[in-house]
């Protein structure tokens, strides 16, 4: 499954790599809701797959700051 995945390489990176990608993520998340407010962005499920990207890495996040 990709998103299982996605997490094992999220768990392999140090804190700075995760802020790193999750402040990427969110520019992301901002200019697809910008395409989409202004009817160009074609695939509307990206918004929801990034969404939940954002989730997976602060998840990521908080159980390395737990441990």
């Amino acid at each position: 499954m990709k998103s299982s995945k996605f997490v094992e390489e999220l768990k392999n990176k140090s804190e700075a790599e995760l802020a790193q990608e999750l402040v990427a993520a969110k520019k992301e998340l901002f200019n697809l809701r910008f395409q989409n407010a202004t009817n160009q962005l074609d695939n509307t499920a990206r918004i929801k797959e990034v969404r939940k990207n954002i989730a997976r890495i602060q998840t990521v996040i908080t159980e390395k700051a737990r441990a």
